[in-house]
Order: structure tokens, then C-alpha cells, then sequence
């Protein structure tokens, strides 16, 4: 079973969420209504909460975790976080997208439709604003999303919804 207590706190888990075999959802963990874990994902909240919204994937490989008395991870509806992805105590507000391989450290914000490119190292305390494109390592803002990458960011979100529920039921490959 992917979903574990940790000092008598359990996951609170939506009826349609998605967890992949092999994914690992431990302690104050709380998944919103449409969102999916993929295979090998590690969600930690051990020592402090992590609030995963409606609609958001979280992709093969990667760790979510948070910092003992000072920063929880929150991440909004209709967030992409990319395969092999660690997100450790920070902030994505609605529709923020996190690149495969990238780190997003403590204190950070992603806003909403904010992107950090694949690969990126978004150090501590940082804030990728509204629309804006981060990449390299450690990460800068490069330029403004055109409303057509927003678009498709929000529209890969929609397709992750309906391969997950495709999983759920056993159809998926």
C-alpha cells in the first residue's frame, strides 16, 4: 500500500486521486480531488504538511518534502511538477509547472503560470512571478511565457487528469 501513517497521522487522499504502484505517500500528505502521483514518487510530510491541489501531477521520480518547523510544501490546482523533480518546502501557487529534473528549494514561490525549465536549480527564498520562465542553475528569469505556452502547460494538466483516471482504471499502459 503506497499511503503510510507517520506518528499517527494518515494522508487524506481524494476518492479520484491517483497513486501509482510504487509511489510512497507518508504522514500529513493531503491530496485534492483529480490529482496523480506517478510511479516512484516520494511524498514526505514528516515533520510538516504537504496540501497537493485538484487536478495536479506529480510525474515519476520525484520527491516532494518539507522542512522541520519552518516550511511545508503547497502546491496548487492544475500544477505540473516534471519526472525526477525535487520540490522541498516552497510554495506553486495555481498552474505553476517545474521541469523534469529540477530542484525548487526552501521558501521559494512558483506563481501561477510560472515555469522553471528542465534541469534548473531555483535556490532558496526565490520567486518566479506570474507567467515568467526560469531556467539554468542556479535559475534567472529568461522572459515572459507567450500566452500559447501558458495554454499548452494548462492543457498538458488536462491530459495528465485523463491518463490517471485511464490508470486508476487499470486501462492505461
Amino acid at each position: 500500500m503506497p499511503v503510510h501513517s507517520f506518528n499517527g497521522i494518515t494522508p487524506t487522499v481524494a476518492d479520484d486521486a491517483f497513486i501509482a504502484p510504487g509511489a510512497q505517500v507518508i504522514g500529513r500528505v493531503t491530496l485534492g480531488a483529480g490529482s496523480s502521483i506517478w510511479y516512484n514518487c516520494v511524498l514526505r510530510g514528516d515533520v510538516q504538511e504537504i496540501v497537493v491541489g485538484e487536478r495536479t501531477n506529480i510525474q515519476d521520480g520525484t520527491i516532494v518534502h518539507v522542512t522541520s518547523h519552518t516550511h511545508g510544501t503547497y502546491i496548487g490546482n492544475g500544477c505540473l511538477i516534471g519526472h525526477l523533480a525535487m520540490v522541498h518546502g516552497c510554495t506553486m501557487e495555481d498552474h505553476a509547472f517545474v521541469g523534469l529534473g529540477s530542484i525548487v528549494m526552501d521558501a521559494c514561490v512558483i506563481e501561477t503560470d510560472g515555469m522553471l525549465a528542465a534541469g534548473a536549480l531555483l535556490t532558496p527564498g526565490k520567486r518566479i512571478g506570474r507567467g515568467q520562465l526560469w531556467t539554468g542553475r542556479p535559475a534567472v528569469h529568461i522572459r515572459d511565457l507567450k500566452p500559447e505556452e501558458i495554454e499548452r502547460n494548462r492543457a498538458g494538466c488536462a491530459g495528465y487528469v485523463e491518463n490517471a483516471r485511464l490508470h486508476k482504471l487499470g486501462v492505461g499502459g
